[in-house]
């Protein structure tokens, strides 16, 4: 790669990189399933880069990116075309807009949980991540806690309530400072 290429390379990365779980979690919301909102990734971010060029450096990439994702979603919907699961476009455009809108609120949520969760003991967040994995069978990962699933439920319980208290502390201390 050329240093020109490089240089038009590393501003997008940038961008891209802060903005992807945002964008992630923005596509999610307007699709059915997690296997869409992957492939639906990958096709906005080509057309990001693509279209990098036109954005205005003081331009808000996050308004812009959600803009083009929010027409690749309605393009991946015309494309399904009579699938069942596939929401009307209507739908879809206002659940967009809310979905805009939720997001400052949803990325201090994000932000919140992050710290929260780099509060816990290594070997608490580790098993917390082991359940919540894709995929993840809970009795497969209460196993290998050596607890029982009743136990591992109770566990995950308690877990997910001193996780919500963090945030919500996290988040009252953010909104008491502003």
């Amino acid at each position: 790669m050329s240093p020109a290429e490089t240089e038009r390379h590393r501003p997008f990365l940038r961008l891209y990189t802060a903005h992807e779980p945002a964008l992630r979690a923005f596509v999610r919301r307007l699709v059915p399933t997690r296997a869409d909102a992957d492939d639906i990734l990958q096709d906005i971010s080509v057309v990001l880069w693509e279209k990098f060029d036109d954005f205005r450096a003081d331009g808000d990439f996050r308004a812009w990116a959600f803009g083009i994702a929010r027409f690749e979603v309605l393009a991946w919907r015309r494309d399904k075309g009579r699938d069942r699961l596939v929401l009307d476009e209507t739908v879809v455009a206002r659940i967009a807009e809310e979905s805009a809108a939720d997001e400052p609120r949803l990325a201090r949520q994000r932000e919140a949980l992050e710290a929260c969760m780099r509060e816990m003991p290594d070997a608490q967040r580790t098993l917390l991540l082991q359940a919540y994995h894709e995929g993840a069978r809970i009795q497969d990962v209460a196993r290998g806690s050596g607890r029982s699933v009743a136990g591992f439920y109770q566990w995950l319980h308690r877990m997910r309530r001193l996780l919500l208290d963090c945030i919500r502390r996290a988040l009252g201390r953010e909104e008491a400072a502003s």
